[in-house]
Formats: C-alpha cells, structure tokens, sequence
C-alpha cells in the first residue's frame, strides 16, 4: 500500500495551556477527522491513496498529561 504524504502538523493549529499546573507541552487530544481520498488500485492490485482533503475536523476533548483533567485547560491564542 502506498500512501501520499499527509502532514499531521497542517492539521494541528491549537497549543494548549493547563491552568492548574502550567504544563504547555503535554496533553492527550481526541479528535476525530474525516478525510476524502482517491484510491487508486493498480492492475496488480497495489493501493495507491492519493489526493488527501479533509472535510471535517473536530477535537473531543483535551486533558492535561501531567495533572489528568481537562478542567484547567485553555486554547493558547495564535501569538502566544
């Protein structure tokens, strides 16, 4: 199976912040993301997935990794 290159990091656009520890570099995110794909199937059967778009993005929930709740989390603003 061969696959285009899909770069997570065009995808992920929030840095996070916990307000009860301070922690801005550990968190556990649940999203969920639907992707439109051309699969493209060649005579030998080989799958080639090309042309990625997504179509829809949401994030679940964030929690901290340090303190385990999401109570204290905030999105940080783009400048920061």
């Amino acid at each position: 199976m061969i696959y285009e290159r899909f770069r997570y990091g065009d995808l992920v656009t929030n840095r996070y912040r916990c307000t009860s520890c301070g922690n801005l570099t550990r968190f556990d995110v649940v999203e969920t993301t639907s992707i439109r794909s051309f699969h493209h199937y060649s005579v030998g059967g080989e799958l080639s997935v090309e042309e990625p778009e997504v179509i829809a993005h949401s994030v679940e929930s964030v929690s901290c990794r340090w303190c385990g709740h999401g109570r204290g989390v905030e999105v940080l603003p783009e400048s920061e």
